[in-house]
């Protein structure tokens, strides 16, 4: 694409005022990083907070007293039993049991759910919503009349407070309706760098504004994509479309947390979702290789795509995400390997330009959880 035909969020001047350096990501013209740097923003966000504009992610909303019982026939997760006010991770999953997309879903009222989806996959997701439940439920889509900021960082709480003193009371996926400047907006206490923080749903002619104030305060500098990608992988948490797709289940991709109770083989509400089958299979009989996190043991960074060996030099996996990890001060990534070599502490190595690089596998996350649980 050229810089004519990529999307645009509303926040694109006030990045480019900013000085953003912009690359093209998901269709759109995105910041990756400010003059600050993406190795200054990562720490900024894990020491005070971050301003992130994710407003190329889609937004939908799910209306209609059928509408959880229809989202889940194609989500391995329990949303009957949602509480209002509340959100929860959820995967699309397709006939075999891959993986379509990863998606966060809020309960607003007992008839209304609301959605987000990745940038890249939402025309899809919204086609395939359609046609699935266009018949059990009103479907609307927020692509062109909201706009997302993410706020991340141990001081998001104290920076948010001050347009809205109820969100310090919030906890990790609770969710609301806030008035934030006069502006009815949506809210959830999550985000995903694996800090504090919040995820702000606001009207598309609102955004900058709203911007402009959270930027206005002392703890809050503009990030990045180069730090949003840097801060996740830390985290431990897969981004769509490397560390997972229709090519890998939930099982394969270590996300099986993420199938609940409810929806398991042994639940009251099981299966009923594309692929169960399949997940339900792996489950029960393992995989042949699955997602771990992988600590390289020397100086040099590892990158997605890297083929990873055992002792004898024979491929068992590659690399899906891959890079420096600021926080820890070290290379960390994460990648697939056959199960044999799936264990804590097992040693593979990465090919990088033909050489070797000693890898460890390791537990995710690389860097402590920090979400605020109350």
């Amino acid at each position: 694409m050229t810089t004519e035909t990529l999307a645009q969020t509303p926040l694109h001047a006030l990045h480019l005022e900013l000085g953003a350096r912009m690359v093209p990501f998901a269709g759109y013209d995105m910041p990756v990083q400010y003059p600050l740097g993406v190795l200054k923003e990562h720490l900024h966000t894990r020491e005070q907070a971050g301003l992130f504009d994710v407003s190329h992610m889609g937004q939908i909303l799910l209306r209609g007293a059928n509408a959880a019982r229809a989202l889940e026939s194609l989500v391995p997760v329990d949303i009957l039993d949602l509480p209002i006010g509340t959100q929860r991770y959820a995967l699309f999953t397709d006939e075999n049991g891959g993986i379509l997309d990863d998606l966060m879903v809020a309960r607003l009222a007992d008839d209304e759910l609301f959605l987000v989806v990745n940038a890249a996959c939402k025309e899809q997701d919204l086609a395939h919503l359609q046609k699935h439940l266009g018949e059990q439920c009103a479907i609307e889509s927020l692509f062109e009349s909201r706009s997302l900021l993410a706020l991340q960082g141990p001081a998001a709480a104290a920076v948010l407070g001050r347009l809205a003193p109820e969100v310090r009371a919030m906890t990790f996926m609770q969710f609301a309706s806030v008035n934030l400047q006069g502006v009815a907006c949506y809210v959830s206490r999550s985000g995903y760098t694996g800090e504090d923080g919040y995820e702000i749903s606001v009207p598309v002619a609102e955004a900058e504004a709203l911007a402009r104030a959270l930027l206005a305060q002392p703890e809050v500098q503009p990030i990045g994509l180069g730090a949003r990608d840097s801060l996740r992988l830390e985290a431990g948490l897969c981004l769509y479309g490397h560390d997972m797709s229709t090519a890998t289940t939930p099982v394969e991709a270590s996300l099986g947390w993420a199938i609940s109770k409810a929806r398991r083989a042994d639940g009251l509400r099981a299966g009923n979702f594309p692929g169960a089958g399949q997940v339900f299979a792996q489950q029960r009989d393992g995989v042949p290789s699955k997602r771990v996190g992988l600590l390289p043991q020397e100086r040099v960074p590892v990158r997605e795509g890297a083929e990873i060996v055992d002792a004898d030099g024979t491929v068992i996996g590659r690399v899906s995400s891959g890079g420096f990890g600021p926080s820890l001060g070290a290379p960390v990534a994460m990648g697939y390997v056959t199960a044999s070599h799936a264990a804590l502490d097992s040693e593979v190595w990465a090919l990088v330009r033909g050489k070797r690089v000693a890898m460890k596998v390791a537990k995710t996350p690389f860097v402590p959880q920090r979400y605020y649980r109350g």
